[in-house]
């Protein structure tokens, strides 16, 4: 067996962080997810910094804010200069696999005409990654493997998720994804070591949980949604009369989409479940790291909302699960500390022990996976939300007079007892969740409004973009180097 780890990195989309059965919040059972916290590291304050899929992804990825990597929307192209967790994975002497999808679109600089296949999707796959099973688009394998089965397949991949309740379990996309995974591990070299990306579609919409996991949860059982504030903003009443994001209004729609919610994700867990298993059937259980997280939460009809949209909690907490078998001593320890996506990178980075990239805005976890706390560390937590992307088609001619783009933004900074949302037309709430944790009583007191407002400007100034900025072009260079440099001075003035 190989002296290095393997690396097991899994992500559920759309997991919101409470619906874990070991965060006491809902009904969900989630057993094989609770078994992974007891032995390892459970983070219950964990957060994206950035939704729908392609920006939470790029900060999971990159180990940046939006504010700096700039993937605002699906389809905004993740700039090809920065660092992300396959290359390090490369230089650490892994090549990633990846099973499903990383929702990264490409660099146009790196194409050379609009007819590029690679500038028709947003779905393109994370620069370092090689595919294992491509779970974009049409979900072509998935697709296949239903047609061999003697399914009716015509009307589409999608028509096939929104109805997987029909179908038993063994033939839900999270079925076929851990079996094509758990065929991948049984056929590689033990004394080498891996690097493994399972990017698993579930528990995404459409709400429909596969086999007898569709009629797990009783409707009447799975409680109802916090409604909407008397007193919103207006993107909060825009949102709410958006079909895509307004929940049903009926009560027995809501507590279906609810129910099948909850069965998705005990399905899911399920599979990783068959995952542990397989590791230790193949003993590889004790070399292992596993990380399971998320890429962003889901309404759920939380204020009125379904998928992932705006400022609210339930769109940006998530789970975040990590077993390090080389550090037992911290296995069964809840992390209440405010943790985030951004610390994914600068963690693997540790691990691999390789330099943290400099643009790198998270921390690494490794403390608290030792069992240690950090000398210092964050008092809160911040993401972003960005809806320009409904109006590039109508100003994509106007720049740089237009603004609708830029003002189309809105950011939030939390800490235990307070939220602050500042949109980019200058309009801004503030929340007392110490009060009220549902989100809907505003703060009064002009003095603690003012605090907040000020602790965001102060995260927003700390990290500024960095490459350069700890380098001074002086006898050779003095500071911190950025990666990728192919010339340095040795001690000796030799050239590096």
């Amino acid at each position: 067996m190989s002296s290095r780890p393997n690396v097991l990195f899994i992500t559920l989309d759309q997991f919101r962080g409470d619906a874990l059965s070991c965060a006491d919040h809902f009904i969900v059972q989630t057993p094989n997810l609770d078994e992974l916290a007891q032995s390892g590291v459970r983070f219950s304050r964990h957060y994206t910094q950035s939704t729908p899929c392609a920006p939470g992804r790029a900060g999971l990825y990159t180990g940046m804010y939006q504010m700096n990597h700039r993937v605002v929307a699906n389809g905004t192209p993740l700039d090809n200069r920065f660092d992300n967790v396959a290359r390090l994975a490369q230089r650490s002497g892994y090549q990633g696999k990846l099973f499903g999808y990383t929702d990264q679109s490409i660099d146009p600089r790196m194409t050379i005409s609009p007819d590029d296949p690679r500038l028709q999707t947003y779905e393109e796959i994370l620069p370092g990654f090689e595919w294992q099973l491509n779970l974009t688009g049409p979900h072509q394998p998935w697709v296949d493997f239903l047609t061999s089965h003697g399914y009716d397949t015509s009307l589409g991949h999608m028509h096939m998720l929104d109805t997987e309740h029909e179908r038993p379990v063994e033939h839900s996309v999270s079925s076929f994804t851990t079996n094509r995974l758990i065929d991948y591990l049984s056929s590689t070299d033990a004394n080498e070591p891996w690097f493994i990306h399972a990017s698993y579609l579930r528990p995404h919409p459409p709400y429909s949980a596969p086999g007898h996991f569709a009629h797990m949860y009783d409707p009447a059982d799975v409680g109802l949604p916090t409604t909407p504030a008397e007193d919103r903003h207006s993107f909060h009443d825009l949102l709410l009369k958006i079909e895509m994001t307004a929940a049903p209004v009926e009560e027995s729609e809501i507590r279906h989409l609810r129910s099948q919610y909850f069965g998705m994700i005990s399905a899911v867990d399920e599979q990783m479940g068959r995952l542990w298993q397989t590791l230790r059937d193949l003993n590889q259980w004790a070399n292992t790291i596993i990380i399971v997280t998320a890429d962003h939460g889901e309404q759920l009809g939380d204020h009125g909302l379904v998928q992932k949209v705006a400022w609210f909690e339930e769109s940006h907490h998530i789970p975040m699960i990590i077993r390090d078998p080389s550090r037992p001593h911290a296995h069964g320890n809840v992390v209440t500390e405010f943790t985030e996506s951004v610390d994914l990178l600068p963690t693997l980075a540790q691990i691999w022990e390789q330099s943290i990239p400099l643009q790198c805005d998270g921390h690494s976890l490794i403390p608290f996976l030792s069992g240690d706390e950090p000398t210092t560390w964050r008092e809160g937590a911040s993401w972003e939300f960005d809806w320009r992307y409904a109006l590039i088609p109508y100003v994509q001619n106007q720049w740089p007079w237009d603004e609708r783009l830029n003002e189309s933004h809105l950011a939030v900074h939390r800490t235990v007892d307070t939220a602050y949302v500042q949109f980019g037309d200058g309009s801004s709430l503030c929340f007392d969740i110490a009060a009220d944790p549902t989100w809907r009583t505003q703060v009064t007191d002009p003095q603690r409004i003012l605090h907040m407002a000020q602790r965001m400007l102060v995260w927003r100034s700390r990290h500024a973009d960095r490459t350069h900025t700890g380098l001074l072009v002086e006898n050779g260079g003095i500071g911190q180097w950025p990666p990728g440099v192919s010339w340095r001075q040795s001690e000796q003035g030799e050239k590096l």
